[in-house]
């Protein structure tokens, strides 16, 4: 695990309580509507939405007997195998162009429960893959395996890739770096989201 999974190093820490109260916050909001898969993005890059992800999916695998999935959604940079220090050789490109199944392309993490699938090789067409349809109805068909599935995606504010996941997903979390992010460009992320 790298220095970045505070939930997994230091489980104890004012900022593992923080991700356990945004992990509470979400179960709660399946009252009305059942929430399952969720894309996590920004409004621009390096702002820790891979961070975040990867840190909100160790607290969601904490909950004992949860199946949690986090999937590279970021075709164009992808950052979610740093995360978890595993291979990107094999991904959902893959799984989407056919080439591998989704058995050989999941990833085991050394959290019980979590499970990563990469990017695998970065594609010329992250868009139209993306929004193809077979892309739909694998993120639908996870829902049968996975408790929670945690899709990263590139920063919204830049390209639009997020913007259509979130389309197929059940929620959306906008990650916002602190004195770091101007509102304007915030406030547009969260128009495209909406």
């Amino acid at each position: 695990m790298l220095k970045k999974l505070i939930t997994k190093r230091n489980p104890k820490s004012p900022i593992s309580e923080a991700y356990r109260t945004i992990r509470t916050n979400i179960e709660y909001s399946n009252v009305d509507k059942e929430i399952k898969s969720i894309v996590v993005t920004s409004s621009q890059q390096n702002e820790g939405k891979s961070t975040v992800i990867a840190n909100l999916a160790v607290s969601f695998a904490a909950m004992e007997g949860k199946k949690i999935l986090v999937v590279e959604g970021d075709l164009r940079n992808p950052t979610v195998h740093r995360m978890f220090n595993i291979s990107n050789t094999h991904g959902i490109t893959d799984v989407l162009t056919g080439q591998k199944s989704f058995d050989e392309c999941i990833n085991k993490t050394e959290v019980n429960g979590l499970e990563v699938l990469t990017c695998g090789k970065i594609p010329p067409n992250p868009a139209e893959m993306l929004a193809s349809k077979k892309m739909k109805i694998f993120l639908e068909s996870l829902k049968d395996y996975y408790d929670y599935i945690f899709i990263d995606a590139p920063p919204i504010g830049i390209i639009t890739d997020a913007g259509i996941l979130s389309t197929y997903t059940d929620g959306s979390i906008l990650v916002v770096a602190s004195k770091e992010v101007d509102i304007e460009m915030a406030q547009i992320a969260k128009e495209r989201l909406d």
